[in-house]
């Protein structure tokens, strides 16, 4: 059904009563560009104007494309036994992922980042918002336009990633505006929608399923109702809006008007739940080997507790077949432990997913997956111990400081416990991995000089 004239005015952003900041804000979302093809690059320049594209976990799926990879019609997400031809016949060079050094990477554009802003949200592993205002002020910078195209320069100088920029009052019109950042040549990788004259038009060339925050149930929703862009969003009715989405569906129109509703999360909030998961590289049926896995899964997780100084109660193993071989019996299932008391520590943790497996575990299958979830998380400074708590917590507390030091110096896994095995078969295929370079002293950069 499309939309009634009435239904299509709204409230224009001078008629509604909002502090001046929020129609005053200016924004910058930095993204990295094919951020996966381009580490590859940084320490193979022989890749330059090369297609490259990166695996997902046991070389499973095409998970990153360089732009001479994509203009080659491999798609993102297709399994790479059905690119093969395509890639054999075009010489795409094959990477398998390498978290790694693109954790590294990311930590070192983020860095350099936020010597360019005031206040700085980390989005995700290749994405960022600064907030900009008032940085057109700053020394020789008189416009937004040239600040910006400086930090695109300093990124690639100093980590050699290659970034576009997006520049708007709001988060999500800086969303579109990195999009034209990327695909306009002549924008050389910077879009200032600050004020723009062309904001109609702008908005128009963006389909409402590409719109930040919109999703593919409200998408389908608004395209029965006639919306069909993002201008035609920013123009409805609030009243559709509201009781389409809610609260924050008319913020999301909001910011597309140009009214700041969602400000920079400078301090992410603390996580939910963890988990650790990772297909096998060829099938397990023996608990041993399961167990080795499992302990994997947890030392990480347990890492990736104490790094946000966080613990758990809660503590979920799950192991599983593989649903897709015909020729396999099948079996799942999981166990959801309640820990005696709050945690982080490796050992403790591992202690009751090594009662969880055998528990669960059935012979005569073949695995193919497992994994472990932490729920129920609390800052580790709330720990409550119990009576029949003997441990001794600052020596724990210390042990594990100590391990993830060295496996932050030395890298990871320099320490691990010895349930967690020195071979590990059942690892997922990860041939074409590059080196860590910046991870690993085994791996450094090697230069030859003639």
């Amino acid at each position: 059904m499309a939309l009634q004239e009435e239904d299509m005015k709204r409230v224009t952003p001078w008629e509604i009563t909002c502090p001046p900041e929020a129609l005053n804000g200016c924004f910058a979302l930095v993204d990295c560009n094919n951020f996966y093809a381009s580490c590859e690059r940084v320490f193979n320049p022989g890749l330059q104007g090369r297609p490259v594209v990166v695996l997902s976990n046991n070389d499973g799926c095409i998970v990153a494309r360089s732009g001479e990879a994509k203009a080659l019609g491999i798609g993102m997400g297709k399994p790479f036994f059905q690119c093969r031809d395509v890639i054999e016949k075009h010489s795409v060079h094959v990477f398998s992922s390498n978290y790694a050094l693109y954790g590294s990477m990311s930590e070192r554009v983020m860095t350099t980042l936020a010597r360019f802003a005031p206040e700085m949200e980390v989005y995700s592993i290749d994405e960022a918002f600064l907030n900009l205002s008032g940085c057109d002020r700053l020394g020789e910078y008189n416009d937004l336009t040239k600040y910006a195209h400086a930090i695109r320069a300093t990124v690639m100088q100093w980590t050699g990633i290659p970034v576009s920029i997006g520049i708007a009052r709001t988060k999500t019109l800086a969303k579109v505006a990195n999009r034209l950042a990327k695909k306009s040549d002549r924008a050389k990788g910077v879009f200032n929608l600050v004020d723009s004259p062309y904001m109609d038009q702008v908005l128009e060339q963006v389909n409402i399923f590409d719109v930040w925050g919109i999703g593919r149930q409200n998408g389908k929703k608004l395209k029965e109702k006639g919306v069909l862009n993002a201008k035609q969003l920013r123009d409805v009715d609030d009243r559709l809006i509201r009781k389409q989405m809610g609260v924050v569906g008319l913020r999301l129109v909001y910011e597309l008007r140009g009214i700041s509703c969602l400000s920079l999360e400078t301090c992410p909030p603390p996580r939910k739940g963890i988990m650790s998961s990772r297909s096998f590289g060829r099938k397990i049926e023996s608990l041993e080997e399961l167990k080795e896995a499992v302990t994997a899964y947890v030392t990480n997780a347990a890492a990736r507790l104490r790094e946000q100084n966080l613990a758990a109660q809660l503590l979920t193993v799950f192991l599983t077949t593989n649903p897709y071989s015909k020729g396999d019996r099948q079996y799942s299932n999981s166990i959801v432990i309640r820990l005696p008391a709050a945690t982080n520590n490796t050992a403790e943790l591992i202690h009751h997913a090594m009662q969880g497996v055998e528990r669960i575990f059935k012979k005569g299958f073949r695995y193919k997956k497992a994994g472990v979830m932490l729920d129920e998380i609390i800052p580790a400074d709330q720990i409550q111990g119990t009576l029949f708590d003997h441990s001794d917590v600052e020596r724990d507390k210390k042990l594990m400081e100590t391990v993830d030091g060295l496996n932050t110096v030395m890298g990871s896994g320099t320490l691990k416990y010895a349930v967690q095995g020195s071979t590990q078969p059942w690892s997922g295929r990860c041939k074409n991995r590059s080196p860590r370079y910046t991870t690993s002293w085994k791996e450094l950069v090697e230069v030859t000089a003639n």
